[in-house]
């Protein structure tokens, strides 16, 4: 464990030398191949130091950090171009995988907090230093007091939790079972809105659409996981009183993904639909944690990894359009099948794997998570065959409106993609689709 968080640290100076862009990348790319190459013991906390230990939760969520980091690097090649702040950025980078590292080993309460916290200021700084629009220092804004204001009474529920139980270890939690509404609440309502919750949800469009392609990865690919994973960790103590109140966020998160599916159609901005679709997609997430079942923990989980890298890639493919168009509405983007056919396969791609189609690991989170579901109340039925079949047609919507169509006749100089993008593509959608093969790592782990 310590291993990686010294590797993590002695590549902090690496960022302030000259011409380190892609060395710090192919250091990060060898970092994640040590990693997969860790024994793991399936369903046992392993790799124990003082404070920090990984079980198979963390090791995803920690193999996924490492791969959206790497991949925001090659995303960025914009910035390496034009000489903008690179070695700020690289520093950024490097410091925000460090905080997620240790969030997801850690193992004592209040440093959780303490990380959780901490891992808001680079993706703050990679929204407002790189962002496009000036509207971006709003949108930090909103990023940072929603998450703010909701992490204070997270803060007083661990302490309270502490002098209930002696300890702060997560692993200790299972011998206390909680039965106050407000710790209850206290407790989840930093992790709904981080993933976000509808109703808590307005600071994730606006972060976004304003962030540059690294920040909306980032952001799409893991800040949406620390909320799930939180709340993973933290159901083993609140069972009793979860089981008198999950029906009310499970109707919550239900019927906010029905609309903010339906919401989706209405959107002219690339970057805008893929945000809300993240939205819907982590209201079925909610949903699964929620109910407190067995399918529905491993289909949350899935899925959240399947949809961190499914979005994370689109979000790619967005930006891909805009450095050639220097916009992202859906009104000047079309006909791009005409310009760039294959980079039309990976839209084709990635676009059907976020409607969840075979073989991708969204389609075996979905699965498992409408099992649970129907399983908790048969009326969730009607709810779930409206988000899924939304969500089938907002993506299709997406690819239809980009892909075809008379071409923007203000286009008037163009290039092909380039080989750093395809294999950028490609680093997204060969995990997403072919874990299916080793799907047992991640359904068979409690």
């Amino acid at each position: 464990m310590m291993k990686f968080l010294l590797m993590l640290l002695f590549m902090i100076p690496l960022c302030f030398l000259k011409k380190m862009f892609w060395l710090i990348q192919m250091m990060l790319f060898i970092m994640m191949f040590m990693m997969m190459n860790m024994t793991l013991k399936m369903n046992l906390f392993c790799n124990l130091s003082y404070f920090m230990s990984f079980d198979i939760m963390s090791y995803g969520f920690i193999l996924l950090s490492m791969l959206i980091c790497i991949l925001m690097i090659m995303s960025s090649e914009n910035l390496l171009k034009i000489n903008f702040h690179i070695n700020f950025f690289l520093f950024n980078i490097i410091f925000l995988l460090l905080m997620l590292y240790l969030i997801f080993s850690m193992m004592n309460m209040f440093l959780f907090y303490l990380f959780f916290e901490a891992s808001l200021i680079p993706t703050l700084f990679l929204i407002i230093g790189w962002g496009y629009q000036p509207e971006r220092i709003m949108a930090g804004m909103y990023l940072l007091f929603y998450t703010l204001f909701m992490s204070l009474p997270l803060l007083m529920g661990i302490f309270y939790t502490f002098n209930e139980v002696m300890s702060m270890m997560i692993y200790f939690l299972k011998f206390f079972n909680s039965n106050s509404y407000i710790l209850y609440f206290s407790m989840i309502m930093a992790f709904l809105v981080k993933m976000p919750m509808y109703f808590v949800h307005l600071w994730l469009p606006k972060a976004h659409v304003e962030a540059s392609v690294s920040g909306s990865m980032i952001l799409a690919g893991i800040m949406l996981k620390l909320g799930g994973y939180g709340l993973l960790r933290l159901m083993i103590f609140l069972q009793k009183i979860n089981l008198k109140l999950n029906y009310i966020m499970i109707v919550i998160s239900l019927l906010g993904g029905f609309y903010i599916s339906l919401k989706c159609f209405c959107q002219v901005d690339i970057k805008s639909l893929i945000a809300y679709s993240s939205v819907a997609h982590m209201s079925l997430v909610i949903s699964g944690i929620m109910i407190m079942n067995y399918w529905g923990f491993i289909g949350s989980y899935v899925l959240m990894i399947g949809h961190g890298l499914c979005s994370s890639g689109m979000f790619c493919l967005g930006n891909i359009m805009y450095e050639r168009v220097h916009s992202r509405s859906l009104y000047i983007n079309k006909g791009m099948m005409n310009f760039m056919p294959s980079m039309s396969l990976w839209w084709f791609l990635l676009v059907s794997s976020n409607m969840a189609c075979p073989p991708s690991l969204n389609l075996v989170g979905e699965i498992s998570l409408i099992n649970s579901l129907v399983s908790w109340s048969w009326l969730s039925m009607i709810l779930l065959m409206l988000i899924s079949f939304f969500s089938a047609g907002y993506s299709l919507y997406l690819y239809s409106y980009t892909q075809h169509g008379e071409v923007y006749s203000g286009i008037y100089s163009y290039y092909m993609g380039v080989s750093r993008e395809y294999l950028l593509l490609m680093l997204h959608w060969i995990p997403l689709n072919l874990l299916i093969l080793k799907i047992d790592y991640s359904m068979i782990w409690f």
